[in-house]
């Protein structure tokens, strides 16, 4: 084609089909097209109508930190939003004795627990005892009178302990897990749990105990940290530590349990003849005390 004149081009175009002119100029399509103009792609559409500008917010000057005077008259007791259990672990770490730890247990509102019960059921027997009896928490009668087993369960420790010469008038200091009763003996939450068990273990620390009986499987998984069940850990000696030293612990049956499984009241007395004689061997008790 390159080799035709203009008219003979010209009617080679016509007889292909192409008769009709669309421009005035001829265009060359095998030349690349020039870019756009970058004002182009600027160009806003038919009806738009640009977002107001954002307003800025009023400038706020940083608040300065404070001084060391301003912090030294801060309460050191101060919680945290929502952090009651380490408000619970700071004020219970405070605590030098056991009227401190009750104070402050009793100033102590960060368990819903505590807001549902009657009393604050702190402790029982005397202070200072070498064996410590941990129970599960409080029923309605022990609500009631702010102190451990006084109800038919409590009845029936005693006569559990005294046959190996511990008496709670005497020898022996009792707590619980919980020191607040959970509404109509429900299960705690495991929250409500952890709330108190940094008073719990500083209560053994002040306690000072040389021997820990465990009744029940609430206190044997809160004091040991053990999930494996109260019949596969009673009549064992365990260990925790207390003060710099290993104290030995004998989980049992708690009494409100034999009340309703009365034949196992002889697992139960296995495990106080153990203890009776973990207590002649480490000679806890003033001789003539009772015991077996």
């Amino acid at each position: 084609m390159a080799d035709l004149d203009p008219l003979s081009a010209l009617a080679w175009l016509v007889d292909a089909g192409a008769d009709e002119a669309v421009g005035e100029a001829p265009v060359n399509r095998l030349t690349a097209k020039p870019a756009p103009k970058p004002t182009d792609y600027l160009q806003p559409a038919p009806g738009y109508r640009p977002a107001p500008p954002p307003q800025r917010p009023a400038f706020t000057p940083a608040r300065p930190a404070p001084t060391l005077a301003q912090q030294a008259r801060t309460p050191a007791a101060l919680p945290l939003d929502g952090d009651e259990i380490g408000t619970a672990m700071e004020i219970a770490a405070r605590a030098q004795t056991l009227p401190d730890l009750k104070a402050a247990l009793e100033a102590y509102d960060g368990c819903t627990l505590k807001k549902l019960a009657t009393n604050t059921v702190f402790a029982d027997g005397v202070p200072g005892a070498r064996i410590l009896c941990i129970g599960e928490a409080p029923g309605r009668d022990e609500d009631k009178a702010g102190l451990p087993f006084v109800g038919r369960a409590g009845k029936l420790l005693d006569k559990m302990l005294a046959p190996i010469g511990l008496d709670r008038t005497k020898n022996v200091y009792i707590i619980n897990v919980l020191p607040w009763r959970p509404p109509d003996n429900r299960n705690p939450d495991p929250v409500e749990v952890a709330k108190c068990i940094p008073f719990l273990r500083r209560h053994i620390e002040l306690a000072n105990p040389d021997l820990i009986v465990l009744l029940g499987a609430v206190a044997v998984r809160n004091v040991m940290g053990r999930t494996d069940g109260i019949m596969a850990t009673r009549g064992k000696w365990l260990e925790y530590h207390v003060n710099g030293r290993m104290v030995p612990v004998m989980p049992t049956l708690h009494p409100a349990y034999l009340l309703r499984q009365p034949a196992h009241k002889r697992l139960a007395w296995r495990d106080l003849l153990a203890i009776d004689d973990k207590i002649k061997s480490l000679q806890l008790l003033e001789p003539g005390s009772g015991n077996l």
